[in-house]
């Protein structure tokens, strides 16, 4: 029997990550879950630091040629890390 206030378990967590303020910390350990998976781990060695401030991801790369290739990738990084976060949240990527 279903009483009037029961909630999906879903809907519940939603709500505290709305309530919470948790929705940047939790895509922060996802981007770099899935940074680390897409990238592989030759690429996520070089990389330094991943920070997201204002939904500009920042990624900060040690190897000078590495930087500059990704320069070029940097829409298909946003792609594959949007669909991973199953939402438009990245807007620009700044590969430094």
């Amino acid at each position: 029997m279903k009483k009037s206030n029961d909630q999906p378990i879903n809907e519940v967590l939603q709500q505290m990550v709305n309530v919470f303020r948790l929705k940047p910390q939790l895509y922060k350990t996802k981007i770099e879950n899935v940074w680390l998976e897409k990238m592989g781990k030759t690429i996520a060695g070089y990389t330094r630091e991943i920070r997201v401030t204002n939904n500009i991801l920042y990624i900060t790369i040690e190897s000078a040629s590495l930087r500059s290739e990704m320069h070029f990738g940097r829409e298909k990084i946003r792609t594959i890390l949007n669909e991973a976060l199953g939402e438009e949240y990245i807007k620009e990527v700044v590969i430094a």
